[in-house]
């Protein structure tokens, strides 16, 4: 029986590029860094990665995507404004919550998101 989510990981091409856009940017902390290849990040109760270990395994739009929860929306996303993060899409609202979609360096898209009350 599958009983959580271990990590998600997205490929991409320069680690220390997409550190400084992961921990600079979106202000995740390093919580293990294997080779310098595999970067972890915990939050919560699961494991987000980025790694350029496998060259198999390449970034981009042809992947899964994730969707990182913030409890206000609209200060996240000022606050990644200021740090320069590229939107491809504002803010968009359904029935179930409200999001946006910024890029990192490698054009994989991460949803940052916000449940309706």
């Amino acid at each position: 029986m599958i009983t959580s989510i271990a990590f998600s990981v997205y490929p991409v091409t320069d680690v220390a590029r997409a550190r400084q856009f992961y921990e600079g940017v979106l202000g995740l902390k390093l919580t293990h860094s294997f080779q310098d290849e595999w970067i972890e990040y915990d939050i919560a109760d699961g494991t987000f990665a980025i790694s350029s270990m496998d060259a198999d395994h390449k970034p981009g739009l042809r992947g899964g995507v994730i969707a990182f929860e913030v409890d206000d929306l609209d200060a996240e996303l000022a606050r990644l404004k200021g740090r320069g993060a590229r939107f491809v899409m504002e803010v968009t609202t359904t029935p179930v919550c409200r999001f946006a979609i910024v890029a990192d360096p490698d054009d994989n898209h991460l949803i940052i998101h916000q449940r309706n009350s």
